[in-house]
Parts: structure tokens; sequence; C-alpha cells
């Protein structure tokens, strides 16, 4: 596997910590610039909303340029970025500079998976696939927790100042590692959109796609306010944080293990069905009982299981329902 395929994913992990970081980080960001612990909570919004309005405007885009030019931009821009955010005392810069890391962040996933799948060959397509997404897991059970532990230790801004140095290394393999390849014609850019557009029309896949939003929305509106709840509501320590967002981590880790094995067997439905009840059930236990600690330590990595288990097992069912779309 080459060397800079795993850089890739060093960058992947960067992106993910960020994505996710904010759950440890919300009271200090709160304190720090004078704003509600709700109003800090919202940056996680700010965030998703940039991804949602970046994935399919970022790839429609990257198809135009060549993949060394889309990978370095995508990811300068998302360094440019963190060190805003990491040096600004206003609110609305701050939420403005998650907004354009999430676009970043969105085109730069794109535009890797196909290199890093070119970079490998087709015999190791798979491996180079899941050597760069394990960026995303290694970062809610490393990155995230860490970049609590950092911001207990220096402050809010330590976080962001790590995920800007963690891409220095991605983006020195990318100039010197990727080939110039020639951008493609903007009538296939064009040609695929149509298509995907076409494909978006069909009922079953708009279900599915409903169901991994409601899924999504559900795990990543409660996860941004955990640290408040496990200090706050659950009473324990700030020393307690960092081991509790571990935990999720671990339970989104086995979670996608479990999706994946889920859409490789038979009577999928089913055991989907199973899964997003069992969610469902836990997330309501965790609201009536938060002011339990061990529920809410338990919860965690049992919540963070269901989640990745329903949430993967929904992207192996979008992609059978949209069968026959440009790839």
């Amino acid at each position: 596997m080459p060397v800079v395929v795993y850089l890739l994913a060093l960058a992947v992990f960067a992106q993910g910590t960020s994505e996710f970081m904010l759950a440890g980080l919300v009271p200090e960001i709160a304190a720090g610039l004078d704003v509600s612990v709700p109003a800090a909570g919202s940056l996680t919004s700010a965030y998703a909303v940039g991804m949602i309005v970046g994935a399919p405007a970022t790839a429609l885009l990257s198809r135009r340029w060549p993949p060394r030019v889309a990978l370095l931009a995508f990811l300068t821009a998302f360094l440019a970025a963190h060190v805003v955010a990491a040096t600004t005392d206003a609110y609305a810069v701050l939420a403005a500079t998650r907004v354009v890391a999430a676009l970043a962040n969105a085109g730069f996933l794109a535009v890797a998976l196909a290199t890093a799948a070119a970079l490998a060959g087709p015999r190791s397509t798979g491996r180079a696939t899941s050597v760069l997404l394990g960026g995303v897991t290694v970062a809610c059970v490393a990155g995230v927790p860490g970049g609590a532990l950092l911001g207990q230790l220096w402050g809010w801004r330590a976080p962001f100042w790590a995920v800007a140095a963690a891409c220095v290394p991605a983006l020195l393999a990318i100039h010197r590692s990727v080939a110039r390849h020639p951008a493609g014609e903007g009538s296939t850019a064009t040609a695929s959109a149509r298509a995907e557009l076409t494909v978006l029309r069909r009922p079953r896949l708009r279900l599915v796609l409903l169901l991994g939003a409601l899924v999504n929305g559900a795990t990543f509106g409660a996860f941004t306010y955990l640290e408040p709840v496990v200090t706050d509501v659950a009473g324990l320590g700030e020393g307690w944080v960092p081991p509790v967002l571990a935990l999720f981590g671990l339970g989104a880790f086995s979670g996608v293990t479990i999706g994946g094995r889920l859409a490789d067997r038979a009577g999928l439905r089913r055991r989907l069905a199973a899964v997003s009840a069992a969610l469902l059930a836990g997330w309501m236990l965790l609201a009536l009982l938060a002011h339990v600690p061990a529920v809410v330590v338990l919860g965690a990595g049992v919540q963070g299981a269901l989640s990745f288990a329903a949430g993967s097992a929904l992207i192996a069912r979008s992609l059978a329902a949209a069968a026959g779309a440009p790839r």
C-alpha cells in the first residue's frame, strides 16, 4: 500500500476529529466566547450544513479539476479554516470557519477516495478505501477524546491548532506523490450529475436517505452535548469526559463492524428494524436517567454501537437502492 494513502487517511482522521470534537469543547467555547451553551453547540449544526451543501457541490466541482489540485485546494482551505478558528474571538467568524471546513472536508473526501483507489491499484481498492475511512473511526476513538483532553489542559483553541498541524504531512505527501492527472471533461460531470439526480427520484432510495438523516441527526444532536450531560447532569468530573467520549468511539467502531455484517446477510430489513428500535429505546432511557452516572457512561458506548450499526447498514441499503447510479 503506498505511503501516501496512509497520509491521506491522516488527513481524514484530522477532518473526522474536527467534525466531532466539539462534543468535548462546548462549555469551554461558550465560556471563552461569552455565548450560551446552545449557541456553542450549534457550531456542530454549522458543520453539518456545510457537509450537506458541500458534498454534492464540491463533488461536482472537483470533477473538473486534476485530483492533485483538488486535494491540495480542499486540504489547504480546511487547514486555513482551523487556523482562523484558533485565533478568532468572534463567534460569527468561528461559525463561518465551521462551514468552510465542512465544505472542504466534503470535497477532499470525495476526491481522496477515488485517488486512494487509483494509487493502490485495482487489486487493493477495497483495502485502500478501508484504510482511508478508518481515519474517521480512529477519530471517534482517539481524536475526539484527545481533543477534549487538550481543551481541558490548554483551552478550546488547542484542538483546532492540533487539527491544523495534522494536515501538514498529508499536504506534503499530496504535493510530492499524487500525479498531475488531466482534468475530466465538463460534459461528463454534467451527465453524471443529471443521472444521479434522476436516481434520487426513486421512492425507496429517498426513504432510506431520510432514515439515515434521522439516525445521524439524533446521534450527533445528542453527541454534541455529551460533555455537559456528563458534568452537569450526571455530576461527574471533567476528567470523565475523555473516557466517555472514547467509549462512544469504541462503540462506533464495533457498530460499523456489526452494521457491515448486517448488510451482508439476508433479512437486512428485519435486523435493521430491531437495531433502530433498540437505538430509540436507548435514547429514551438516557433522557430519563441522564442523572445516573452509570447509565450515562455505559449508554455512551451502547448508543455509539447502535447508532453506527444502523447508520452503516443504511448506507449499504442506500447503495443497493441506488443501483445503476454513476459512481
